[in-house]
């Protein structure tokens, strides 16, 4: 689906909070405070800041599978701030996967959880990372409003 507008921004990471919720093989490595699984899911509560054209803050709950391959990601996350302007908050639904250095998804507004300047948006991303963001990490919105 196409939409109308575009949203350029750059987010960072404000925080991360893993926890295992599944670990198949008893098997995996450890990093910080946080456990691996080699095979098994964790629980991710990831904060968010958002500069550009959209500006603002979220916070998104992953489930994020961990084995040898391409493994599935997903995630809810609450936005609060501004789109193109508009002020308000919304809810992205994030489906994609995952391996050893990258991460895809495609990132779809959730109708009906917007609020303000956001209660009629709809939209959609696609997200492709790969490395480390020490400056960031490039979000394109396609969208509208009303």
């Amino acid at each position: 689906m196409s939409h109308s507008h575009t949203a350029r921004s750059k987010f960072t990471i404000a925080s991360w909070s893993e926890s295992v919720i599944v670990d198949i093989d008893g098997e995996g490595t450890t990093a910080g405070d946080t456990y691996y699984p080699t095979r098994g899911a964790n629980r991710a509560t990831v904060a968010y800041s958002y500069s550009g054209d959209i500006d603002g803050t979220s916070t998104v709950v992953y489930l994020i599978a961990y084995k040898a391959d391409a493994a599935p990601v997903l995630g809810l996350e609450r936005f609060e701030g501004s789109i193109g302007g508009h002020d308000g908050t919304c809810v992205f639904q994030h489906i994609g996967s995952q391996d050893q250095g990258s991460v895809s998804a495609r990132i779809e507004v959730v109708p009906g959880m917007g609020t303000g300047g956001l209660i009629d948006l709809r939209g959609s991303a696609d997200l492709s990372i790969a490395g480390p963001g020490d400056s960031g990490y490039d979000f394109v919105l396609s969208y509208d409003v009303g």
